[in-house]
């Protein structure tokens, strides 16, 4: 085979994280010929320094919560002599390094050719990729997963030791005493939960007036509940207006919502502000395109995720909202576009039913839209809420936390096509489900029934009728719903 033959493909994707192993992993599965250039590491930020390793150390921290429930709620007289670091990080990196392992087996078993290097566009159709691989050409098409980094604030550099990212705060070395963890949405409120089981003293900082701002008002408002609880300290509403660098950690100046400027002293500041598409060394110009103002790569056309260059599509991170950052998302990115390329009919993605979660202690989930955003389209809605701590489960678990649904106010007719139809006229006619927001422990793995009810556009009168195991943190779900189908026995 010619060095031409050997680097013409089918489709060539720039980036290995979820978005870009998943798009070659399916267009390899329907026949297509697949190059995958990686700079790094196959798998990106989320398995080598975001969702894997940072829910491997939460999951530590679960532990060591546990232990201190066990003792101070349940009687049982158990106690952490101390803490294993190296242990603990040599766990982690075992499952982060057989994840590795793993995906980069399945693009060799698929036949995906992997080259290591930087790549740069340099038209519509080829790619360079530096390292000695040399000039690609992708007859079907391009994909550009090249993820994000976190961001900065301006005159503030990451150090790795007294100013740390979340891409590098779980590897800086041992545990500080005390951290001040800048940004409340999910990845600050993660580490700042992470950092509290493991015994430091957490003040976390966010500017909006509540955390996860992006979440519903009173998904934050329990959240924050619930660390406070925990004894970490929240200020919402504020801003960091200095730092200093000391030997031994930072001195930082925050202004309170009041004007009043606060002097913070802590050993670590962890800056979780946001993350920032990658396109340096991309070259967009060469292939017609432009980054817009935030960095990102808008597509011309989100039903094939296709840049205003035919051929040329883009997959995670470097999608601007309505995406919204999540290896699940480009996962499902991947799979559209990958099949896009293979000339099939591919459904566009609904990111209105894709899941959120926060995986700090209480986690939060939730699927659709939040009261404020259904409100602000102007839709009759009908809103329920209940306390996690309304059922046995809840009370067995002592953390709190709420289930909120939000569901359009009227249904417009048809037949319920239900059991009880009898008793329709009796019932609250509300139409269909438009979001769901839990806060309590481990609700991240009761999301995935709110998300089939939103993406089903389920009404709840059709999930009133089925029946939720007893005694479980679900039934505070099928509660809400009942009530709001005009059943419920627990709420008015």
């Amino acid at each position: 085979m010619s060095e031409t033959d050997a680097n013409t493909t089918d489709v060539l994707v720039i980036g290995g994280g979820t978005g870009g192993y998943s798009t070659a992993l399916r267009a390899a599965s329907l026949g297509l010929r697949v190059v995958l250039a990686e700079r790094d590491l196959i798998g990106g930020t989320c398995l080598h320094r975001g969702c894997i390793p940072s829910k491997a150390m939460l999951h530590a921290a679960e532990l060591v919560d546990g232990i201190a429930e066990a003792r101070e709620r349940w009687g049982v007289k158990a106690t952490v002599d101390s803490l294993d670091w190296p242990a603990l990080v040599a766990t982690r990196d075992g499952i982060v390094e057989r994840n590795h392992q793993g995906v980069a087996g399945h693009l060799r078993t698929a036949g995906v050719r992997v080259v290591k290097g930087t790549a740069r566009l340099t038209g519509p159709r080829t790619v360079h990729v530096e390292g000695g691989a040399g000039e690609f050409t992708a007859r079907r098409g391009i994909v550009l997963a090249t993820g994000s980094r976190p961001r900065l604030l301006p005159g503030l550099a990451a150090d790795g030791r007294r100013v740390v990212t979340s891409d590098d705060a779980l590897f800086a070395a041992g545990l500080p005493a005390s951290v001040l963890v800048l940004g409340g949405g999910a990845i600050g409120v993660e580490y700042a939960s992470f950092h509290r089981s493991m015994g430091a003293e957490v003040t976390l900082v966010e500017a909006a007036g509540r955390l996860l701002p992006l979440e519903d008002e009173d998904v934050g408002r329990h959240l924050a509940r619930g660390l406070k609880k925990r004894g970490i300290t929240v200020r919402t509403g504020s801003t960091l207006t200095g730092t200093e660098l000391l030997a031994d950690g930072v001195r930082a100046t925050v202004r309170t919502p009041k004007g009043e400027e606060l002097v913070i002293g802590a050993e670590r500041l962890l800056v979780a502000v946001g993350r920032a598409p990658v396109t340096d060394g991309l070259d967009l110009a060469a292939a017609g395109l432009a980054a817009d103002e935030r960095g990102f790569v808008a597509p011309a056309d989100w039903s094939r995720l296709e840049t205003s260059v035919p051929g040329i599509h883009v997959v995670g991170d470097l999608l601007p909202p309505p995406s919204l950052g999540l290896a699940h998302a480009s996962f499902a990115e991947g799979l559209l576009v990958a099949e896009t390329l293979a000339g099939l009919p591919s459904r566009a993605v609904d990111y209105a039913t894709v899941p959120r979660v926060t995986y700090s202690s209480p986690q939060t989930a939730s699927v659709g839209l939040t009261e404020a955003e259904a409100r602000a389209r102007g839709l009759d809605i009908k809103v329920n809420t209940m306390p996690l701590a309304a059922t046995a489960k809840g009370m067995v678990h002592g953390q709190g936390g709420m289930v909120k649904v939000i569901a359009a106010a009227d249904r417009a007719g048809g037949d319920w096509g239900l059991p009880w139809a009898n008793e329709v006229e009796s019932l609250g006619k509300t139409g269909a489900v438009l979001g769901v927001h839990l806060v309590g422990p481990q609700v991240s793995e009761m999301i995935a029934e709110s998300q089939l009810i939103v993406g089903w556009d389920a009404e709840p009168a059709d999930v009133a009728q089925h029946i939720h195991a007893h005694p479980t943190l679900s039934e505070a779900v099928g509660e809400t719903f009942l009530t709001l189908a005009g059943r419920g026995l627990h709420q008015h």
